[in-house]
Parts: C-alpha cells; sequence; structure tokens
C-alpha cells in the first residue's frame, strides 16, 4: 500500500477534446516537449487514447531506468512495437531480459568491432562514391539507403540481393512512418482490415519472411558443415572444434562469417537450462528485425541532421574539414581512425542531443510505489523524453545552440549524470550503443571528407517530424566536391 501524501501530478497545457496533446506534439516536438519541464518534475499528457505520465526530472529518470523491475518494458510504445518484432531484447519484459542481455552481449563484444568497421567502411564507400558534382539529394533518403546497406552486411555479410535490398528499405520505412499513428490509435480500429492497416502489415510479414529465409539458410549451411565434420572425424581426418563464444559452436551455424547474424546463432548462455541456452530460430529473427528497423532508422536520421547542422555552422564546418583533411586526405574513414577522429566524433554526439532520434521512451510501474513524492498505482505508464532532458537549460548552457565543444572533457565539465539519453541507460541501455556510434562516426567522416553539402534557396529552415524517430521535415541538399583540402581520390 502507497502512503505518500503528494499534490496531484499537473495536467500538461494545451490539451484539446479526444486528441489531447497529440497535435501539439506533432505540430513541434521539442517545443512541446520542452515546455514539459517548466511544469513539473512529473507531468500527465494525453496522445489522443493513450494516457502516460511524463518524467520531467533526470534524476527521477534515471531512477526509472534504474529499476528496471518495478519500471519495467511496456506502454503504447512498446505494446505496438511488439506486433513487429516480437517479444525481443529491446521490448520483452524483466523476466525475460537478463537471458536475452547475456545471449545477445557477445555480439556487440568490443573485440567484434573491428571487423564490423571494415564492413561498415566498404558500404559507405559504395553508396557516397555514387553522388555526382552538383546533384540535389534527398539526405534522409540517401542516409536511410546507406545505413540500410550498412547494417544488412554487417548483419548477413551476404548482402540480399538488389531488388529484395530496395524492398527490405521500403518496408522499413513503412514500419517507421505507420507505427505512431498506430499507437495513437483504439486497438478495435488497429485491427480493422484499413489501407494503412494492411500496408503495416505487409511489410512487417514480408520483412520477416525475408529474415527467416536468411536464418533457415545459415541454419541448414550449419548443419551440412557439421555433417561433413562428423563424416571426417569417422574417416580419420581431425576437425575444427568450430568453437565460437563462449564455447558456442559456430560452425554448427553456418560459421563465423564476423557478422551479427553468426554472433547470434552461436550464443550460448551458461547460466540457462536446456533450451533456453541458446536462441531459437523465432528469436534470433526477432533481435535481427529490430536491429534492422532500429539501427538503419536512426543512424540516418541522426547522419541528415548532422549534414544539416554542419551546413548551418560555417565555423564547425571550416573546424570539421580541417581534422578530416589531416587525418583521412580525401579517402573512406576506417575503424583506426577513430581515435583521431575527435571533434567528428562530437559533432556526432551533440547531434544525437539536440536531435535525438529516440523521442519518447515508456515504462509500466509493475507495484505500487513512489516516483519523488507522488505515489503510483500499478499499472501506471511512464514517459520520459530525450529530447526533454536534452533540452534543459539547467543541465545545458544555451540548450538549444549547437555546440559540439561542449563534449570536449579538455574544454568544459562533462554534463551531469543522466542528462544524456538517447540509448537510455541502466540494465536496459540500448546495447548496440557502440556500434551505432562507430557506424555514424565512419559515415559523417566519410561524407563531408568527399562532399560539401549545401542547402537549397529558402530552404535552410528544416522542422522535426515525428515517427518513430524525429526525421528532419523535407531536407534537399546539393553536394559538391569540397573547395578546400585535397582533391578527391
Amino acid at each position: 500500500m502507497v502512503h505518500a501524501v503528494a499534490s496531484p501530478i499537473p495536467v500538461a497545457r494545451g490539451a484539446l477534446p479526444l486528441v489531447g496533446h497529440a497535435l501539439a506534439m506533432l505540430r513541434g516536438p521539442v517545443g512541446f516537449l520542452s515546455s514539459l519541464a517548466g511544469q513539473g518534475d512529473l507531468v500527465r499528457i494525453a496522445l489522443g487514447p493513450v494516457k502516460a505520465i511524463m518524467v520531467c526530472d533526470p534524476d527521477l529518470v534515471h531512477r526509472m531506468f534504474v529499476d528496471d523491475r518495478t519500471f519495467d518494458k511496456g506502454g503504447p510504445f512498446t505494446d505496438r512495437a511488439r506486433e513487429i518484432v516480437g517479444n525481443n531484447l529491446a521490448f520483452c519484459p524483466h523476466a525475460d531480459h537478463r537471458r536475452q542481455r547475456r545471449l545477445l552481449q557477445p555480439a556487440f563484444h568490443p573485440a567484434r568491432l573491428p571487423a564490423y568497421g571494415r564492413i561498415m567502411s566498404e558500404q559507405i564507400a559504395e553508396r557516397v562514391d555514387a553522388w555526382h558534382d552538383g546533384e540535389v539529394i534527398d539526405v534522409p533518403a540517401q542516409m536511410t539507403m546507406l545505413t540500410t546497406n550498412v547494417l544488412t552486411a554487417t548483419l548477413f555479410s551476404d548482402q540480399l540481393t538488389p531488388a529484395r535490398l530496395r524492398q527490405s528499405q521500403q518496408d522499413a520505412d513503412t514500419l517507421a512512418t505507420d507505427i505512431l499513428p498506430r499507437m495513437l490509435m483504439p486497438d478495435a480500429l488497429a485491427r480493422l482490415p484499413l489501407p494503412p492497416n494492411r500496408r503495416f502489415r505487409r511489410a512487417s510479414e514480408r520483412m520477416r519472411a525475408t529474415i527467416e529465409s536468411i536464418v533457415a539458410a545459415r541454419r541448414a549451411e550449419g548443419e551440412r558443415r557439421a555433417e561433413a565434420r562428423g563424416r571426417g572425424v569417422a574417416d580419420g581426418v581431425g576437425g575444427s572444434t568450430g568453437e565460437g563464444v563462449d564455447g558456442a559452436g559456430v560452425d554448427g551455424a553456418g560459421g563465423d562469417r564476423g557478422d551479427l547474424l553468426s554472433a547470434l546463432l552461436a550464443a550460448y548462455d551458461g547460466e540457462s537450462t536446456g533450451a533456453d541456452r541458446t536462441l531459437s530460430d523465432v528469436e534470433v529473427v526477432n533481435q535481427v528485425m529490430t536491429f534492422h528497423l532500429a539501427g538503419s532508422e536512426t543512424t540516418a536520421t541522426t547522419l541528415a541532421w548532422a549534414l544539416h547542422l554542419i551546413a548551418t555552422h560555417p565555423d564547425v564546418e571550416r573546424r570539421l574539414r580541417a581534422e578530416l583533411d589531416t587525418v583521412l586526405g580525401g579517402r573512406t574513414a576506417t575503424y583506426d581512425d577513430l581515435p583521431r577522429l575527435g571533434l567528428t566524433g562530437r559533432v556526432v554526439t551533440e547531434t544525437l542531443r539536440l536531435y535525438s532520434p529516440a523521442w519518447l521512451l515508456t515504462r509500466k510501474v509493475t507495484a505500487d510505489t513512489t516516483l519523488g513524492p507522488h505515489p503510483l498505482p500499478a499499472g501506471t505508464v511512464l514517459a520520459c523524453s530525450p529530447y526533454l532532458i536534452h533540452h534543459r537549460a539547467d543541465l545545458f548552457e544555451d540548450p538549444e545552440r549547437f555546440d559540439p565543444d561542449r563534449w570536449d572533457e579538455s574544454l568544459r565539465t562533462p554534463p551531469p549524470r543522466g542528462a544524456f539519453l538517447p540509448f537510455a541507460s541502466g540494465a536496459r541501455k540500448c546495447i548496440g550503443d557502440r556500434f551505432s556510434l562507430v557506424e555514424a562516426t565512419l559515415a559523417l567522416a566519410s561524407v563531408v571528407a568527399r562532399w560539401r553539402f549545401t542547402h537549397l534557396p529558402g530552404e535552410r529552415d528544416v522542422q522535426p517530424a515525428v515517427a518513430a524517430v524525429v526525421r528532419p521535415r523535407r531536407l534537399r541538399m546539393r553536394v559538391n566536391r569540397p573547395d578546400i583540402g585535397p582533391a578527391h581520390q
């Protein structure tokens, strides 16, 4: 029983009948979310039929993330996401999380990052070399093509056919665009055979079928290898033990190709028993679905915003080009270059602060508790927004200013704990955070080293649009060979 006594949690200003705060959120997400911080540590919001309490205080957000048993994964985003990706690491309840985390952690071990980095650099070079001097490009679309190619190659090593890759990109875009409207509609409406619902289901089913076929093929290859090895042993010919991560037999899963799928198929958890020691094919597909959707969309959005910000801040662009001329000399960035790409990394970090792709994270209270002075009954849906935290003036000086140097610890004191949340925090922090930062830094460095991006006349004022991530609403830019530094190689 909760006995705390506190003033009622206020309702956010500007609610409209039926739609609540949904219009304010869609019209100006940054302004709406930032305004909540001045209305209380906890504030009630309504997005159509969805009711939640927004946690605005960074210390309370930190507690919510750390106590993931009391504040478990749940809420409208989680429920809708499970419709697509199932019960996987990102959206599973606390009871399943520890096992899944142990199984997936080796796939993102630092020792595997150099191999991923080599694949990233190859794919980045191919995409960047496809543009022409003076061409006008749709920046978000081009960055999505780049990151989808990178993710497909790092997931599967052998790429999908061009046709299947294009379809995969289209399906991912459909799911990212339509998930917010589905979150805001009642369950009964979401189940009706309406055109948007059919489009959403087709995209989800098609993407899942593609991944299932790849997993099945890799399993079959592993079985053939194991059978051949067994014949060799029977004939007195020595064979590889096939030991993989934590003793898992990667040969039995098609061999370790250095990609994410190899690591998932080889995953082994010694703390579990029976079938729980490995990932089933359904679980592998669920994990890959999330990596595919979240990995490509979030990194593409970050790169698009970064290119926009660089183009509107000439001093940052000048310094960035000087760094890239010195380190890269016009070539594609590699994993080994990362220690010398300090400003590039800070530009990525500052972009994540200003335009965090993850704009709303939800949790569900599992038992009566308190957060701050407020009692919260079991079943309460909580939300927090990296946007809100990242734009608080008490945490970041001049928070609306693009300032990569705020992350230079030789010049500034780093922000307080809990102030930077693009990947959440605590036990449920994004397992692919380092992977994403490596990809974004390599891509941004390579793109800016080869090209200069300029806005079209009258199109410098780019506004955010809310979908699964916060995208630039319209961002077309002209690409030209840079007029400084070494010639393109």
